[in-house]
């Protein structure tokens, strides 16, 4: 029971992490990436909307495109869980999208709301202005974004690469390094929210980057989330992911510990999320997924095999900063 309880309070995490600037208003073996059986639709009209000298500039002095709905064209990959209906807000605000997946039939979805599917990651490369990927691990990103075939070998000066993955932080500085040296930004800006704050474009995005780059994306982001802040250079997203992966960590734990206490205390659970939601013990985790976990829906928001990858990274980041933290 306690591990079924955990799975689920794993499933739709989401806390909002606050930044230093908040910028809104309100291990996988193989090539995963390389193609698919479905072929690009409409993608010569996406080129054409394209177009970008071919003279030599000097790393760091191309400025970012200039992102604009029904001109600028959005490529994506990643469409699972999650994905998909962050793919599907860009799109319905106006945006051309270029999409691929490793398996096809995600993308049905969004072929049917305009979206351009096409056969590999290059493909996306090639057209999009603003590239983001949200797969699953360190080692899909770096296939797809520095692989042989990625995405930094054809992405155009100016373009902005977005990396929404929860990732290693040094691989978001690496990616960055690595973009520069082509004229291409780099920014990393992991989610929380789950499926529901994906859904409801109600995600807490927490980016590092450069601000040049990190101010052209903004309104694309805001389609996504209502709390987005920049923390500062690469990386600096991806670490503060981690703050937010700790503490729910921690914050599952209590969750269900306490539930199966008044379970076993004989208490009306309901009544007891009720008691305890507004005050000191309160969380987005029991409010949230305290009701559903009484339900037993035990639907998945979030894949625990991608949770205990984080607390692996978190781990691993720990220990290079010399740091212990046994409640992880």
């Amino acid at each position: 029971r306690m591990f079924i309880l955990i799975s689920a309070c794993l499933a739709s995490t989401r806390s909002p992490v606050v930044g230093a600037r908040n910028l809104h208003p309100r291990a996988h073996k193989g090539n995963r990436f390389s193609s698919s059986a479905a072929g690009p639709r409409n993608i010569q009209k996406l080129s054409s909307r394209r177009a970008f000298s071919t003279t030599c500039v000097a790393p760091g002095s191309m400025p970012p495109v200039l992102v604009e709905p029904g001109k600028t064209v959005i490529g994506w990959i990643g469409t699972g869980v999650m994905g998909r209906y962050m793919c599907q807000h860009v799109i319905k605000g106006g945006y051309n999208a270029v999409v691929f997946s490793r398996t096809p039939s995600k993308v049905d979805p969004l072929v049917e709301i305009g979206a351009v599917r096409v056969d590999s990651v290059s493909a996306v490369g090639k057209v999009a202005d603003v590239v983001f990927t949200m797969v699953g691990y360190p080692t899909d990103v770096k296939e797809v974004i520095c692989g042989t075939a990625g995405l930094l070998s054809v992405m155009k000066p100016g373009s902005i690469l977005v990396d929404m993955t929860t990732s290693e932080p040094s691989l978001a500085a690496s990616i960055h390094e690595e973009a520069v040296a082509k004229n291409v930004f780099s920014i990393d800006a992991p989610v929380s929210g789950g499926d529901v704050g994906a859904r409801e474009a109600r995600l807490s995005i927490m980016v590092g980057g450069d601000g040049e780059a990190v101010q052209a994306v903004l309104p694309l982001l805001k389609l996504m989330g209502t709390n987005i802040n920049h923390l500062g250079p690469a990386g600096s997203g991806q670490h503060t992911k981690m703050v937010n992966q700790i503490l729910i960590a921690s914050n599952m734990v209590g969750v269900v510990e306490g539930l199966l206490y008044g379970y076993k205390a004989g208490l009306d659970l309901d009544s007891v999320i009720q008691a305890v939601q507004s005050g000191a013990a309160g969380s987005w985790s029991i409010s949230n997924l305290g009701p559903r976990i009484l339900k037993r829906n035990f639907d998945p928001g979030f894949f625990v095999d991608h949770f205990i990858k984080d607390m692996g990274i978190a781990l691993d980041e720990a220990k290079r900063m010399n740091l212990s933290l046994p409640g992880l």
